[in-house]
């Protein structure tokens, strides 16, 4: 049986648009009949593969995200002087190995070389790839089958061995993800508020004109979330290639992350940077199960309590009813940030062990 790590945050943002859906409006979903806030999973994953916190923790482990491989690829060649047609050929025979490669474009002559899917490359992989190009270049000839054993099973980045990687062209590199992140979602209803603005011309002379040189609309809405993590450390330690030690600063730095990071949409704007409130760590072998259903019912200060710690009840009092129903013992700890209680070293601690 493989060992899970979950966690469950509670984050509460004041009014901000941190997730935008296709109108720029913040992003939402009915759940048990109440208009809710929702922020994606692909946004949360983003904020912490790219936090500095998490790249910091896991320096020359994190893989790179692109398209574009080809179009470095072609300019390395052009700046070494192959010439054009040889270095377009060669380019897209290379960048050809980790997706298919778009056809030429007259508007934009580079998008011939990217790649037609986004494609994580792992440090060992980029680094294959600027050796080879490196040895054409010195030899003066063009890449052979032989060539183009780029890709790798093992040598994995961390957040690729986290979230997954699929390759259309080349499925059996694919990696299956060992960490599973659920949209997070308010407990409570929300109505998203439009917020009317205008903008003055420093240069405009006000007796002339006391207009506004520009009108515009922002919507915003302010949420309690709940969100849900689970990770297979299993599948984690399996995707490093059997490295157990990089397997826990990986999930030592993404509970970190997810607990001081929120997505950066809109922050010069809201400045919505938020801690967890409250996290509940729970690590074991028993099959995972998210606790969402615990604010089906939204919050409705009900108690005339603070809305964290009546949602904190709320999902406390659901751990504990699931786990009698079914016989579950999970081992557990929290951290409580709106009564001090625990701390994140302790958490972190408890998750190593």
């Amino acid at each position: 049986m493989s060992e899970f790590i979950q966690l469950h945050l509670l984050t509460s943002f004041p009014p901000a648009n941190v997730n935008r859906d296709q109108l720029g409006r913040p992003k939402s979903a009915k759940m048990g009949g109440s208009d809710r806030l929702r922020i994606s999973s692909q946004s949360l994953k983003r904020s912490w593969r790219t936090a500095d916190l998490f790249q910091e923790a896991l320096a020359d482990h994190l893989g790179t995200r692109t398209k574009r491989l080809g179009v470095d690829i072609y300019k390395a060649f052009k700046e070494a002087g192959i010439k054009e047609k040889d270095a377009k050929e060669w380019a897209k025979t290379i960048a050809g190995v980790f997706g298919k490669v778009k056809k030429e474009k007259e508007n934009d002559p580079e998008e011939e070389f990217e790649i037609e899917q986004l494609v994580h490359v792992s440090p060992a992989e980029r680094a294959s790839l600027d050796a080879l190009v490196q040895t054409l270049i010195a030899e003066q000839r063009g890449p052979e089958k032989d060539d183009l054993d780029l890709l790798r099973k093992d040598e994995q980045a961390v957040d690729v061995a986290l979230f997954g990687r699929m390759l259309a062209s080349t499925p059996a590199f694919n990696v299956e993800a060992a960490c599973q992140v659920a949209h997070a979602i308010s407990v409570h209803p929300v109505v998203i508020e439009d917020d009317y603005f205008t903008a003055v011309d420093d240069l405009t002379n006000s007796d002339a004109d006391s207009g506004a040189a520009h009108i515009g609309e922002a919507g915003f809405a302010a949420g309690l979330f709940y969100l849900y993590i689970c990770i297979n450390k299993d599948q984690l330690i399996e995707n490093l290639g059997g490295n157990t030690e990089l397997a826990n600063q990986a999930v030592a730095a993404l509970v970190e992350t997810a607990a001081k990071v929120p997505p950066n949409g809109k922050q010069n704007s809201f400045a919505s940077r938020a801690y967890a409130s409250y996290i509940l760590a729970e690590k074991g072998q028993a099959q995972p199960r998210s606790l969402s259903v615990a604010f089906l019912k939204a919050i409705d200060n009900r108690q005339n309590d603070n809305f964290g710690l009546e949602a904190i009840r709320e999902l406390q009092s659901h751990r504990d009813n699931i786990n009698a129903v079914y016989g579950l013992a999970i081992p557990h700890y929290q951290i409580n940030a709106l009564t001090g209680e625990g701390s994140l070293q302790a958490l972190l601690d408890f998750i190593g062990q």
